[in-house]
């Protein structure tokens, strides 16, 4: 991954899900789906996923109309946890870990990260060309797995 593709990705982070907002947020392709986008010069970034408790998604970087980048993932909250404030707590706290993704691990946000009582971890390897990840933000969550690369 060159680093003008890393640099793209992370800033499309920040301003999709991470962000916080609705900004980003298009029709969906998929009914059922969630969709945002955002581009930059030759680069679109896409991530669709379905869900809210527990959910997949999958997010895709184009260069010049073309797949260049993608890297699926899941996860949510523990089964007993049914209260729509915490879920919404627990996802804006997500989102802080998130917007803290940096060139050096562009996939899902830094390795550790902490806030009030919640806390992040993500393990994903170096090689963002093929990589597989888990992390864990709350003890309320499942793990959340990732899986992605250069294509």
């Amino acid at each position: 991954m060159t680093e003008s593709v890393r640099d793209f990705l992370v800033e499309a982070k920040r301003q999709t899900y991470a962000a916080q907002g609705d900004n980003a947020s298009v029709a969906p392709l998929m009914p059922g789906s969630r969709q945002l986008e955002y581009g930059h010069g030759s680069f679109f970034y896409r991530d669709v996923y379905f869900g809210m408790a527990y959910f997949v998604g999958q997010e895709t970087v184009y260069r010049e109309d073309r797949p260049y980048w993608s890297m699926s993932y899941g996860g949510g909250v523990a089964s007993p946890m049914t209260v729509k404030d915490e879920i919404r707590r627990i996802y804006a706290f997500l989102r802080s870990a998130l917007r803290e993704v940096s060139v050096e691990h562009p996939f899902r946000g830094p390795s550790y990260f902490r806030d009030a009582d919640f806390e992040y971890r993500n393990t994903c390897p170096e090689n963002p060309n093929r990589s597989t990840g888990h992390k864990k933000p709350h003890p309320h969550t499942t793990a959340k797995k990732t899986a992605g690369g250069c294509l």
